[in-house]
């Protein structure tokens, strides 16, 4: 993993490059080994989106969340595309781009089916708008339906049915076809109770994380 040199002071860049793990390299070319031997805590961020559709050459970012490990409800990271965005055509690029500014705050991001929606979906928006995004090693993530499939046996990997199954009860809502159509639109009720889903999912993505993670062994995987 690549240190998170943007978000770091001159100091705190200094001090990697003058450490030297076992390894005789520095903080700042090992620095999972400069983590691990300082007792350095990861920064772990969960993530949901939620997007107007599945594929992102078809449908943009209407929200997202990254709650940081630990966090109130209060602190977690948020936003929604602007009606003044959809209507000039700008669309989700502003969002996009906090996305990831956001993202970048932190060294682990986690989130369910991550992997394979989430993550690529951003990524791909994000290159359609010529917006930066982390490069391969920059960050890594988990994907909490991976451990759920590999260390469970449920009827379903689905984030609800982990805490259903692990906590006994969930705290994620379905949401109407209706309350898309609107946010899409720009309708304000529409985006806040998109919103609201979407901090629901990183509160329920938070507890099935810590709940597996005992049993599960922890990737060092790319975004």
């Amino acid at each position: 993993m690549k240190p998170p040199v943007a978000q770091m002071t001159k100091r705190e860049i200094l001090k990697l490059w003058r450490y030297k793990c076992k390894h005789g390299h520095s903080g700042l070319n090992h620095y999972n080994c400069y983590l691990r031997e300082t007792g350095t805590p990861e920064k772990i961020g969960f993530i949901d989106i939620e997007t107007s559709n599945l594929r992102a050459n078809y449908g943009i970012m209407l929200s997202y969340c990254i709650k940081p490990a630990g966090s109130t409800v209060k602190q977690i990271l948020k936003n929604v595309v602007g009606k003044e965005e959809l209507i000039a055509g700008s669309m989700d690029k502003r969002l996009v781009k906090d996305c990831i500014e956001d993202m970048r705050k932190f060294d682990r991001i986690i989130g369910h089916y991550s992997s394979r929606f989430d993550i690529p979906f951003i990524r791909t928006r994000a290159i359609m708008h010529n917006v930066e995004f982390p490069q391969y090693g920059e960050l890594v993530q988990t994907d909490t339906w991976r451990m759920a499939k590999n260390s469970l046996c449920l009827n379903s990997n689905r984030q609800a049915v982990i805490a259903e199954s692990l906590l006994g009860k969930t705290v994620k809502t379905r949401i109407k076809q209706t309350f898309w159509i609107k946010a899409l639109q720009g309708d304000e009720e529409a985006l806040a109770y998109v919103l609201d889903h979407n901090i629901k999912d990183v509160i329920d993505l938070e507890k099935n994380y810590f709940k597996m993670l005992p049993y599960c062994r922890k990737q060092q995987t790319s975004i």
